[in-house]
């Protein structure tokens, strides 16, 4: 052998067009030694002398060796392997080809989920997966969680959040997306079953990267964005607002200021994202590790989030059966939030609440009266000015997550593997709250200040370990699996405060400095889940498929007699494009049909619900204070799952070599014996809680969707591709308790109102109620049909007349608006052009109606209001739609429902990967630089800030009536639109 080092470089293509093909490891065969080529599918790799051979391997693409003799220039083509490049997706505790899926999954692609930069990956899935809806809790507010569902609102009480599985560990926390070799969305019962109770709202599966044999590759991925609100109120100035008050009072007096909250509350924001990443091994070992910062200064002031994170994969090869690996997560985040969406509950008038208090605050009243105390609002309700509570008032959340996984693999016999996983992740949540004494209403007066603290820690324990035998019978292919999976949950919580301060130096650091202790809360709560499964496929002539799954899963949050209970499903998929009629046919390169059946559960409630509960109540004797306990909730003994069955129907057809592919499916799930809080409970029984939950009702969601994907243009210095997914979904409430209507609230507790919406049986989940609103009342003659309120006169709200009793009474209330829309779609194209880029991404929602809460405040007169109340009837102005200036309480009426479709440009990015020669000269593999914007422009008729609104209302986040509370807007932080410059290295 020639031991004579020399350099071998070359460029891979694409047998079948000639395409330079980016990243194909190029490896010395036997030896650990590699490179892999660039964009432009260079590469250069140094060998010992000509008796070497090179091994070409790249996903989709069949291996290639070739032997190095003499030459110092190997040009390679690479041939598609049709068995491989039939992608791999993952499905629960496996893979499978993409052709022999049965079941509906979406997959996400690594570059969708990197093309803009954003906290959490779920962020990344909106408008990418059919069937799929994704929305921030609170707009654009830094660190804000993340809102999934999965085809609708399958659930009333419990949760309808999706299963996250990351690497085999279920309900972990979703890394950052650089990190993410895949995801793939599973969304029928035959693809969600074998997580049984934990899958019947989807399940989102994600896949770390891993490192690979061959040379240590480091990349480093940076972005840079700068962030604004993307609309802002048109409200009242000075001037016009003491005109508009004078009109409602004619005793008011003009403050001397000119204030425009908006103005001072709003600011330029940035986001800075930072990766690094290295990645390596050998034969035997292969690693993979991350770091990665995130610091968001929000639009609004004094808002902010930062969080730094890592994450590290193992992978080990100790024998020829035996391989181990370790995967490590591990995050700490910070929040300095602002105060929004308030319940309306806190202090008089919700006055903690900073975005409303911007639209509400009088203008003419600056930020400090003449005595240098923070402003009071002149007019309603009595509450601090919002530039005080932003930037006096303390909301930090400290964010601790770990998470670590253990497996082992083993090859016991031929075809015949076993694995068993061991994880552990902790959460550790600390918020602190401070109402410094200068925040006169907000803090509580004269009490001298406010504080509070509160922990939460959930820790989870999860044991899987699972048989897996493949066989050839045949012509068919027989793949069964069976397991056994315990988890725990274990969760505390504690709470203390105090009031009354000396001094405001200390925020909530010092509660033993308050003069009056608050009553301090604790709590533990333990829940566990064990389940056996098993899974048997089996595919024939790779023609017809068969998937039988079955789960039996326990759960401790039911009943004693109830909390076991067995999910099934079943699912068959004919290739018809692989029968002789159809094969190598010029047109149709894939043809497959789907067909599923099959039950998930639903144990997405608190633990403990099916006991009877105390609770702590206190009284004073002989001056004394002393505790007690009353009755909290009766026991259920007969609380059991909900369960959900689903049917799914689909269709998979690809054209012309698959440059067209399609997917269509259409589902119908049945969710019977909802968990819902039952009211009807006499109150004289003495519980504190009349309302139990119990298994009562059923609800109905079906829809269809489309996944398109074309490769429209393909040639040398040319590329243009184009995904789009579209889909609908229709939810009913077929059965309720007894047929009775549940009415639940969702306005600011200080509107004083008791119905927002209802669930109706024949009627979508969460429709809006009120009255319907019918003009302005001219005087004389009332129309047919209308009546107006008691003490009502020419110029104010004219209703229908729903009971035709000749008045207006709350027996007039319907149903006035639907929160679920009609369907949504994202659609994205990529160009290439030989060195140059270019995605362009829209998103968009047609239907779903908004009630605007805001403008439900703006117009009652108790406030600042738009400049739409410069249009206010008058004698002299009688034709308009807006009633006279006065001061009205604050009806829900079809007056304040809109309409809240739209379609956004998401995201347009522009990227540039240097030419290989000046690459090379600087020591890289590859360097990419891109520009790009988000949410820049939005289509829509809604007259609020944004038509993306997530208030939770008078129920708190993450409250019982988050399902079902859907459409409204109130005091949500703004959306912000987005430039971002980004830097890709890679050595």
């Amino acid at each position: 052998m020639n031991a004579q080092q020399k350099t071998i470089k070359g460029t891979v293509t694409a047998e079948a067009d000639g395409m330079a093909l980016p990243g194909v490891n190029v490896i010395v065969k036997g030896t650990s030694k590699g490179a892999s080529t660039d964009f432009d599918g260079n590469y250069t790799i140094e060998v010992s002398g000509n008796d070497v051979t090179l091994l070409f391997s790249y996903i989709g693409y069949a291996t290639k060796a070739v032997a190095v003799g003499d030459s110092n220039t190997i040009n390679v083509a690479l041939k598609e392997d049709l068995a491989s490049l039939d992608e791999v997706v993952v499905v629960g505790y496996g893979s499978r080809r993409k052709s022999d899926v049965t079941g509906a999954v979406s997959s996400v692609k690594s570059e969708e989920l990197n093309a803009f930069p954003v906290l959490d990956a779920a962020q990344a899935l909106q408008g990418r997966a059919a069937g799929v809806v994704v929305q921030s809790n609170n707009g654009g507010e830094p660190g804000a969680p993340i809102n999934i569902k999965i085809r609708g609102n399958t659930s009333i009480n419990a949760s309808s959040a999706p299963l996250i599985v990351v690497d085999g560990f279920v309900g972990a926390t979703m890394p950052q997306p650089n990190d993410i070799q895949s995801m793939e969305v599973l969304k029928d019962a035959s693809a969600t079953a074998i997580y049984g109770s934990r899958g019947s709202n989807g399940v989102v599966l994600v896949t770390t990267k891993k490192g690979r044999s061959g040379k240590l590759t480091v990349e480093i991925n940076s972005n840079y964005s700068i962030q604004n609100t993307s609309s802002e109120l048109d409200l009242l100035n000075a001037d016009q607002f003491a005109s508009y008050q004078t009109a409602l009072n004619p005793g008011y007096t003009p403050g001397n200021a000119n204030t425009d909250w908006q103005n001072l509350l709003y600011d330029s924001g940035s986001t800075a994202n930072h990766q690094f990443s290295f990645s390596g091994g050998s034969d035997n070992i292969n690693f993979y590790a991350s770091a990665n910062y995130f610091k968001q200064d929000g639009v609004i002031i004094n808002s902010e989030f930062e969080r730094i994170s890592f994450l590290s994969n193992i992978d080990a090869q100790v024998t020829d059966k035996l391989k181990l690996g370790l995967n490590l997560f591990g995050s700490r985040g910070a929040k300095d939030g602002v105060p929004t969406q308030s319940t309306g509950e806190t202090a008089n008038g919700g006055g903690d609440d900073v975005v409303g208090l911007t639209f509400r605050f009088a203008p003419d009243l600056g930020i400090q009266d003449a005595n240098g105390l923070n402003t009071i609002n002149s007019v309603g309700d009595n509450v601090d000015n919002p530039y005080a509570i932003a930037t006096e008032a303390v909301n930090e959340t400290k964010t601790d997550n770990y998470r670590a996984n253990l497996y082992a693999n083993y090859d016991i016999i031929e075809g015949l593997t076993f694995k068993t996983t061991f994880g552990y992740s902790t959460r550790n949540e600390t918020f602190g709250l401070f109402r410094p004494s200068t925040l006169i209403v907000t803090a509580g007066g004269s009490t001298g200040g406010r504080a509070i603290i509160e922990n939460f820690k959930r820790t989870i324990l999860l044991s899987e370990n699972y048989l897996t035998y493949k066989r050839e019978i045949g012509k068919g292919d027989l793949t069964v699996l069976a397991g056994y999976s315990y988890q725990k949950n274990n969760t505390q919580r504690f709470a203390a405060g105090a009031q009354g301060f000396t001094s405001d130096s200390f925020s909530y650091h010092n509660l033993g400095g308050g003069s009056v202790q608050l009553i301090p809360t604790s709590s533990l709560s333990i829940s566990e889940i064990q389940s056996q499964f098993g899974r048997l496929n089996y595919d024939y002539d790779d023609k017809y498929l068969l998937t039988a799954t079955v789960r039996r899963d326990g759960a401790s949050n039911f009943a004693a007699n109830e909390k076991y209970a067995i999910f099934p499903s079943g699912a068959i998929g004919w290739k018809i494009s692989n029968e002789d009629f159809l094969k190598n046919h010029e047109t149709i390169s894939n043809l497959k049909l789907r067909a599923s059946y099959g039950l998930t559960g639903n144990q997405g409630i608190s633990p403990y619900e099916s006991l009877a509960k105390f609770d702590n109540i206190y009284a004073v004797t002989n001056g004394q204070t002393v505790s007690a306990v009353t009755p909290d909730q009766a026991a259920n003994p007969d609380l059991k799952w909900e369960t959900s069955y689903q049917t799914n129907i689909g269709l998979d057809l690809g054209l012309f070599n698959s440059k067209i592919s399609l997917s269509l499916d259409y589902y119908n799930i049945d969710t019977k014996d909802l968990l819902i809080n039952d009211q009807s409970q006499p109150e004289y029984f003495g519980f504190l809680t009349p309302a139990s939950l119990k298994n009562v009702g059923e609800v109905n969601n079906k829809g269809f969707e489309i996944n398109l994907n074309t490769r429209n243009i393909s040639n040398d210095n040319f590329t243009w591709t184009t995904d789009f997914n579209w889909s609908t979904n229709k939810n009913e409430f077929v059965t309720l308790l007894d047929g009775q209507d549940l009415f639940q609230d969702a306005s600011p507790g200080y509107f004083n109102i008791d119905r927002t919406h209802v669930l109706r049986e024949g009627e979508a989940v969460g429709v809006f109620w009120g009255y319907d609103y019918q003009g302005v009342y001219q005087g004389g003659a009332l129309p047919a049909g209308t009546a107006i309120l008691p003490g009502a006169e020419a110029g104010d709200q004219l209703f229908a007349d729903v009971d035709e009793s000749g008045e207006i009474t709350p027996a007039d209330q319907k149903i006035i608006g639907n929160p679920n829309p009609d369907w949504t779609m994202g659609i994205t194209n990529n160009f290439t052009y030989k060195d140059f880029d270019l995605n362009i991404f829209f998103q968009g929602v047609q239907g779903g109606d908004i009630m605007n809460l805001t403008a439900v405040q703006l117009f009652n007169g108790d406030s600042n209001a738009t400049t739409d109340v410069l249009n206010s009837w008058t004698p002299s102005n009688t034709n308009t739609n807006i009633p006279r200036a006065k001061l009205r309480g604050k009806e829900i009426s079809s007056r304040f429902v809109e309409d809240g479709s739209y379609i956004r440009l998401k995201n347009i990015a522009i990227g540039y990967n240097l030419p290989s020669n000046v690459v090379e000269k600087l020591g890289m593999d590859s360097v990419r630089l891109s520009f790009s914007g988000q949410n820049l422009l939005t289509f829509t008729n809604y007259s609020g800030l944004d038509p993306e609104v997530s208030y939770f209302g008078s129920g708190e986040a993450g409250s019982e009536e988050s399902n079902t509370t859907n459409g409204f807007d109130f005091g949500n932080y703004p959306n912000v639109e987005s430039f971002t410059f980004s830097v890709n290295l890679k050595f």
